[in-house]
């Protein structure tokens, strides 16, 4: 059993109790996830990130005004946020806003590889075989997933 990623500490903030291969693999998917937004910004796994802002049969001339009026600063907030969660890597302790943003960066990190993996519901709950070519990509999803959970975790414990 894994132990808990997070410890709360005295007087407030959480310990990060992550090892160096956990932290380096998180370092380097923001990097992917920012490299893909600049070079494919069309590519299906980022349409999860900003879903229509008028539904997906919504106003396309209201859709293309909203994008031009806020697309470029939320994707600047969410590159910010990438950045930010992988410079918390290095740190020890973490405060909840910290936390904030790694559970947005973990969020975004979730739905563009559960994306490109066509990721289920009922797929959490079915162990994957380790001979399937998706088999990696399965085993970061759900190791995020994890680490997602406790971050909420944590989150909800600081503020009851």
């Amino acid at each position: 059993m894994l132990r808990a990623p997070l410890d709360p500490l005295p007087g407030g903030g959480f310990r990060l109790r992550l090892g160096r291969r956990e932290r380096a693999l998180l370092r380097s998917l923001p990097v992917q996830l920012e490299q893909l937004l600049d070079d494919a910004p069309e590519d299906p796994a980022l349409r999860r990130l900003s879903p229509p802002a008028y539904g997906e049969e919504g106003d396309a001339e209201a859709e293309t005004e909203y994008q031009r009026l806020v697309g470029d600063d939320l994707l600047e907030t969410r590159r910010g946020r990438l950045r930010a969660f992988a410079g918390s890597l290095d740190e020890d302790r973490l405060t909840e806003d910290d936390l904030e943003i790694w559970l947005t960066a973990l969020n975004d990190l979730r739905l563009v590889l559960g994306t490109r993996l066509d990721v289920r519901e009922d797929d959490l709950v079915e162990p994957f075989d380790p001979r399937d070519p998706q088999a990696e990509g399965r085993a970061v999803y759900t190791y995020l997933s994890w680490l997602q959970e406790h971050v909420v975790a944590a989150l909800a414990e600081a503020r009851s």
